[in-house]
C-alpha cells in the first residue's frame, strides 16, 4: 500500500507528534508498505525549531537518514508560503497526495488541515484517517484564535475523515472533540501511542552518567523529560521545583534530573537557586536519541506534573515502562490513562500532593522492584510499537478493501 503522512514536526525537531510520526512509519514500513511523510521546511533558519545543539542535530540527522534509507520511507520537507510556529501554509501538499492509496493526517496541523478537508471532498474515493493528537492552548489572543478555530474549523476538518483515531477515548471525551465525538461515535478507534522496547529497556544504573552530574548514585533519583520552552510551560517544572522545596523541608533526600533545553530553562534554573535547591536539581540540557534510555536508567521514578490539557498522552511515560521506571504524573484525561497502569496519580498543580506521594513511594514498605517489573512488563504487552502499529495496519486494509 502507498500511504501518505502529514504532520506539522518530525525529527529531527524535537517534540512527540513528530517522534510518534516516525516511529508508526518506520513499523509501517517494515510490513512492507510504501509510506512518504509531508511535513514543513522548518531548516532554513538553522534548524531554530529544535532544540538539539548543533552537534547533536547532526548526528540526529545522520541517524535518522540511515532508518529512512533502510526502510521504505521517505520524508518530503515541504518549504511552507507562509508559517508560524508549527503552522503553515503549504498549498503544494495538494498535489502530492495525488498518487496515495491513503492518507493519514496528524492533528492539529494548522494551515495545512484544512487544505487536507478541501482535497478530501475533491477525492472522495482516498480514504482519510485523522489523529486526533491533543487540543491547543493558550493565553491571550491566541488562546481565544484556537477557541475560534475548534468551534467553526475543527468539525469541519474532522468529518471529512473515513476514520479518526485518539490516544485514548478518556482524552477525546474532555477534549475539545469531545462534542463531535458524541456525534460521531462510530467514526472513532482508540489506538494508544507506542514505545520502542528495544531501545528503551532496564539496565543497571549508568555509573558515568552520574558521575558526569556529579550525583550520587545511591540516593533516590526523579527523571524529568521535557521541552523548557513557553510552547511546553503545560509541562509544569514549576509544580515540580515548589515540590522539591517541600521534599528538602520533610528532610527527604532526593536528587533530580531534568532532560531538556528552552528559553525558559535559565528561569528555571534561577527559582532553583532562590529556593536553595542547586545541590538536589541538576538540569542537564539536550541530550541526543542514543543517550536518552539512559537518563531513563538513573531514574527510580519518572515524574510528568503537566498542568492543563496541552499534555494528552505522555509518550515519556511509555519510555519510562519500557525502562523499567514506575511514573508519578498529573491527574489528567489521557495521561492518567497512562499513569495508572504502573504508577501514581496526583491532583494537578497540587505541589502538596505531589511531595506526599513522592515521598510515599520511597517508604521502606513499597515493593520497587515489583513497580519496575510491572512497568516492564506493562509496555511489552500493551504499548510496543510492533503491537500498536500491528492494529493500525488493520485499519487501514479495512479502508482500502
Amino acid at each position: 500500500m502507498k500511504i501518505a503522512h502529514v504532520v506539522c514536526t518530525y525529527p529531527p525537531y524535537y517534540g512527540g507528534m513528530g517522534n510518534v510520526v516516525f516511529q508508526t512509519v518506520s513499523e509501517l514500513a517494515k510490513l512492507g508498505h510504501y509510506v512518504e511523510v509531508f511535513t514543513p521546511q522548518f531548516f532554513d533558519k538553522n534548524f531554530i525549531e529544535t532544540e538539539l545543539p548543533t552537534d547533536k542535530l547532526t548526528e540526529s540527522i545522520q541517524n535518522q537518514k540511515k532508518v529512512e534509507d533502510d526502510l521504505n520511507v521517505v520524508a518530503k520537507r515541504l518549504k511552507p508560503v507562509l508559517h508560524s510556529g508549527n503552522a503553515a501554509y503549504i498549498p503544494q501538499v495538494k498535489k502530492e497526495l495525488a498518487n496515495f492509496d491513503l492518507v493519514h493526517l496528524h492533528y492539529p496541523f494548522y494551515g495545512v488541515a484544512n487544505m487536507i478537508r478541501k482535497w478530501k471532498l475533491r477525492n472522495p474515493h482516498i480514504p482519510l484517517v485523522i489523529t486526533y493528537h491533543m487540543d491547543n492552548r493558550s493565553p491571550g489572543w491566541l488562546g481565544m484564535y484556537f477557541k475560534y478555530y475548534s468551534n467553526y474549523w475543527m468539525p469541519k476538518i474532522l468529518v471529512t475523515a473515513d476514520l479518526l483515531i485518539g490516544s485514548s477515548f478518556d482524552y477525546i471525551k474532555n477534549s475539545n472533540a469531545a462534542d463531535f465525538f458524541k456525534k460521531y461515535p462510530q467514526k472513532w478507534r482508540e489506538l494508544p501511542f507506542g514505545v520502542d522496547t528495544e531501545r528503551f529497556k532496564p539496565r543497571q544504573k549508568p555509573e558515568a552518567l552520574f558521575k558526569k552530574h556529579n550525583l550520587n548514585i545511591n540516593i533516590p533519583t526523579l527523571l524529568f523529560v521535557g521541552g523548557m520552552d513557553q510552547a511546553h510551560y503545560f509541562k509544569g517544572i514549576p509544580v515540580l521545583l515548589e515540590a522539591a522545596k517541600l521534599i528538602k523541608k520533610n528532610n527527604f533526600n532526593l536528587q533530580i534530573v531534568l532532560v531538556g533545553e528552552g528559553e525558559l530553562k535559565e528561569d528555571f534554573i534561577m527559582r532553583t537557586k532562590i529556593l536553595g535547591l542547586a545541590d538536589r536539581i541538576k538540569f542537564v540540557g539536550a541530550i541526543n536519541d542514543q543517550e536518552l534510555p539512559y537518563y531513563y536508567n538513573m531514574a527510580d521514578l519518572t515524574i510528568l506534573p503537566s498542568i492543563n490539557q496541552a499534555e494528552a498522552f505522555g509518550m515519556v511515560l511509555l519510555e519510562s515502562y519500557a525502562s523499567g521506571v514506575p511514573v508519578i504524573a498529573s491527574d489528567l484525561p489521557g495521561v492518567r490513562s497512562v499513569a495508572q497502569e504502573a504508577g501514581i496519580v496526583f491532583p494537578v498543580n497540587d505541589f502538596q500532593a505531589l511531595t506526599e506521594s513522592i515521598i510515599g513511594y520511597f517508604d521502606e514498605k513499597t515493593d520497587r522492584q515489583f513497580w519496575s517489573q510491572k512497568a516492564r512488563q506493562i509496555a511489552l504487552d500493551k504499548f510496543s510499537w510492533t503491537t500498536i502499529t500491528a492494529q493500525l495496519n488493520e485499519y487501514y486494509q479495512q479502508l482500502v478493501s
